[in-house]
């Protein structure tokens, strides 16, 4: 079904949109191509121009949301017809491995020919492949076993920042520290 363009919106100009979506963590790399490539399909199928698609990664989420506490977030930038929204909406809303999905409008009459695409094939193949979360890496590491011999640094620069229970010493303050910290020395009369 078409839908009608808004008076308001000039010829030959698209709105600008963000997508954002979240799925299970659990959901291989294929389930993750499938997904992008149905919301590919319904975006160009309809008119429309995908400027980038990004995958962020397993992240935690901040709450747990459909029993889950983390998901692989998925970001689209694109340029469309209202009507495009509502389709892909739909179709994130009936897949099972999609937990989250919001769209925001960017921009209104924004000249199609004048935004250049930074998506090629490379690219929306490299945005199905989700790496592991840090904790997941972490975790494999052995920085949660606390029968390992390994020292764990927590950003790996060597600098003293440890994870408590790990057998390396978390580096001392500096005197000049301790001193400004240290409470003032009364004043004699």
């Amino acid at each position: 079904m078409a839908r009608l363009q808004s008076q308001r919106d000039k010829p030959n100009t698209a709105r600008e949109y963000e997508t954002t979506y979240i799925l299970r963590p659990n959901t291989p790399n294929e389930g993750v191509a499938e997904v992008n490539t149905r919301i590919r399909g319904i975006i160009e199928g309809m008119g429309g121009k995908i400027i980038k698609v990004d995958n962020w990664g397993k992240r935690r989420l901040a709450y747990e949301v459909a029993k889950e506490r983390k998901g692989i977030y998925l970001y689209w930038q694109y340029l469309a017809q209202p009507g495009v929204v509502e389709e892909t909406e739909r179709n994130l809303r009936m897949l099972d491995s999609v937990i989250r999905y919001l769209t925001v409008k960017v921009d209104e009459n924004v000249d199609v020919g004048a935004r250049p695409t930074e998506l090629d094939d490379t690219s929306f193949e490299k945005a199905a492949q989700t790496a592991a979360d840090e904790e997941d890496i972490f975790l494999s590491r052995g920085g949660g076993d606390s029968s390992s011999n390994d020292e764990v640094d927590l950003y790996g620069d060597d600098d003293g920042d440890v994870i408590p229970g790990s057998k390396k010493p978390v580096a001392e303050a500096p005197a000049a520290e301790a001193d400004a910290t240290a409470a003032p020395a009364e004043d004699k009369e």
